[in-house]
């Protein structure tokens, strides 16, 4: 080998460091994470932790292992098992423990309803390291795929079409049985076919009695939406002492539609529009973010592909939110949240609303930047106020940080820490994990604040 090159022996003895913290920076995300969670209250795990008849993995390292693990990109409770043999952060949080992806997943699964506290015991240590306090806030939806395949589904359409089909045939396969020189009872187990069909028929009912619950309960949404524009519009048409021209709105119809489907995988998901085109079996996994620190203050999972009815989920979250975080004042919504009924909720909570109606354009007209802010409306209703002062300067600015802060957190989510889809199944389940992602993602920004 040349002189210009280092020599490697590898039958040479390595010299390591006596402790594992040794190999790591002061500010790393291993060691930042420990500290934290054990200022987190756990007692609520721990007294319902069952050991059997060895003792148990301390929930702690757990958990931690967890966090680490998901602010990493490592999501499979089997490479979490090989990351404590190979990562040195991963066996500085499990202290050398090796616990297996049986038991990773089982804890995983177990406590996924505690999360939920400890999100906002995170947010108290944030604001008592003065990092943290509750103001602005920017929220916004990012569909997340489920952990099923849109192609293992059944639509209503599919599901009348085949059952028909399957009864017919269960009919015919039952002549054929009373006819003795029947072809059909030379080369079929004709019993065995009706079986078949008859189980795929039950599947079927039990698919179209659950297509049909949906379809009941979206009716009963669209229809008191119905009633209360039509409600507005009477209003608005007595106080003008004339009626509207245009079509009136459309009143929903009962019944399921062609297009509605459950998923055999995971029941369930749905079936979602995303950003570029075409469709996803997905979740709509929502986060509000902090204006100041990115840190993400609320979060939840919906099986609406439509942003509009996660204004009052959203609210229940902040609601959750302990009085010494302090309070939030202004929240800023894309148009997909944009209706006069959500601005009238957020008013309702002392949060000033800024929901834009309609597509924003990127490039701004230099006449439009430099035009004079316009004057305020007479006895504006609510969404003629919000639409004034989202036309103001201080508007403005407080508008386009939104693309800045929510939009990035779903990035750095997505790309760089590679959760693009649920590794569970089941609403209850999905919401578990999406807290545990959530907590994954402030850990690992406030790491970067605190340092």
């Amino acid at each position: 080998m040349s002189d210009k090159f280092i020599e490697i022996d590898r039958s040479e003895p390595i010299v390591l460091p006596d402790n594992l913290v040794e190999w790591l920076n002061d500010d790393d995300l291993a060691i930042f994470i420990v500290d934290v969670v054990e200022k987190l209250d756990t007692r609520a795990i721990e007294n319902t932790y069952k050991c059997g008849g060895s003792k148990g993995y301390p929930p702690k390292m757990m958990l931690g292992l967890l966090f680490y693990c998901y602010a990493k990109g490592i999501f499979s409770s089997r490479k979490i098992e090989r990351a404590t043999y190979e990562l040195i952060p991963v066996l500085y949080i499990a202290s050398g423990l090796h616990p297996d992806h049986d038991s990773i997943n089982t804890f995983r699964k177990r406590f996924l309803s505690e999360l939920g506290e400890l999100f906002v015991m995170l947010l108290q240590i944030a604001h008592d390291m003065k990092i943290f306090k509750l103001g602005d806030i920017y929220i916004d939806g990012t569909k997340i795929k489920a952990n099923a395949s849109k192609h293992k589904a059944m639509s209503w359409k599919y599901a009348c079409a085949l059952e028909k089909q399957l009864k017919e045939e269960v009919d015919t396969l039952l002549k054929h049985a009373n006819t003795q020189y029947s072809k059909a009872n030379k080369e079929l187990d004709i019993p065995a076919e009706i079986t078949r069909r008859e189980d795929r028929l039950e599947k079927i009912s039990v698919v179209k009695k659950e297509i049909e619950s949906r379809a009941k309960a979206r009716y009963e949404q669209e229809k008191i939406e119905y009633d209360a524009k039509i409600a507005d519009r009477e209003a608005k048409e007595k106080a003008r002492g004339k009626k509207f021209g245009g079509k009136k709105p459309k009143e929903p119809e009962e019944g399921a539609r062609d297009k509605d489907q459950v998923n055999f995988t995971d029941e369930d998901s749905r079936i979602m529009p995303q950003s570029g085109g075409g469709f996803v079996q997905a979740y709509n996994a929502q986060a509000s973010v902090d204006g100041k620190t990115m840190l993400i203050v609320a979060e939840h999972v919906s099986q609406k592909a439509n942003d509009k009815q996660e204004v009052e989920p959203t609210l229940d979250e902040l609601a959750k939110l302990p009085e010494t975080l302090g309070h939030v004042e202004r929240a800023g919504l894309d148009s997909g949240y944009f209706s006069a009924d959500n601005v009238d909720r957020l008013n309702q909570k002392a949060i000033e609303p800024f929901i834009t109606s309609g597509r924003q354009s990127h490039n701004q007209r230099l006449e439009d930047r430099l035009a004079d802010e316009p004057q305020a409306p007479e006895k504006p209703t609510p969404v003629e106020a919000m639409q004034h002062q989202m036309k103001t300067k201080q508007g403005k600015e407080f508008y386009a940080k939104r693309k800045s802060t929510v939009e990035p957190v779903f990035g750095i989510i997505k790309e760089i820490m590679g959760f693009r889809h649920f590794m569970l199944r089941g609403i209850e389940a999905v919401k578990g994990e999406w807290t545990l992602m959530c907590l994954a993602y402030n850990l690992k920004r406030l790491c970067v604040l605190n340092s």
